[in-house]
């Protein structure tokens, strides 16, 4: 392991918003990320995949009033957004390193009240079309620690993880206010959230791809 990326992972130990483990908080955050890190009762937001957490630190200086938890296995990512909100100062912004496919170990049925998944792997070989965030199976993670009503963003370059995810959440019964676009910033969806642009964002931008956005909510 490089020099650089130790530095990265020691300092992610001494950072207070970067949950991981051997941390005391990893073990017991569990149905109390409003209690015992935030300290507040403001809806709780997950970015899933969240890389460097470009995406969670741009919603978080959006709306204090909320919480953001960027979620992401890779600690030398996360490291970024860690460092970003440390200097910035925003308190409302957490990065918990772990799968998603443990979500489940880490937050309590109905404790989250969005999920955002942006630019996720698009997975588009077939053989990997189980490992696709998108995939029933991660559906129904989001479904449980979702509450009543929670709503799931997509946002993604990638034709055939868009289609699939559309076509996929198309047959799931209990969704509700589908909303799609295959050319977001062309759309009468856009919002001041949806306008944040990660560094990959800008890329696939400026290649010519179009931004594909759909969301939905858990009825």
């Amino acid at each position: 392991m490089s020099r650089h990326k130790l530095k990265k992972f020691a300092e992610n130990e001494a950072r207070g918003n970067i949950i991981q483990p051997g941390k005391e908080l990893f073990e017991k955050i569990k149905g109390h990320w409003r209690t015992l890190y935030f300290g507040n009762e403001h809806p709780l937001v997950l970015e899933l995949g969240c890389g460097r957490g470009e995406y969670s630190i741009g919603m978080a200086r959006l709306h204090p009033e909320r919480n953001f938890v960027g979620v992401d296995i890779k600690g030398d990512r996360i490291w970024k957004g860690g460092k970003t909100a440390d200097r910035e100062n925003l308190t409302n912004v957490a990065f918990l390193r772990t799968q998603v496919q443990l979500l489940d170990q880490f937050f309590e049925p109905g404790e989250a009240d969005e999920i955002w998944l942006t630019f996720p792997d698009p997975r588009p070989k077939k053989r990997d079309i189980k490992r696709r965030m998108t995939h029933p199976r991660f559906l129904e993670i989001y479904r449980r620690i979702l509450k009543p009503g929670g709503r799931v963003h997509l946002k993604t370059d990638n034709d055939i993880l868009f289609d699939y995810t559309l076509e996929t959440v198309d047959r799931m019964e209990g969704i509700g206010q589908l909303q799609h676009s295959h050319d977001l910033y062309q759309s009468d969806l856009i919002n001041p959230l949806l306008e944040i642009r990660t560094h990959y964002e800008e890329l696939f931008s400026e290649q010519g791809f179009r931004i594909k956005y759909l969301t939905f909510l858990f009825d």
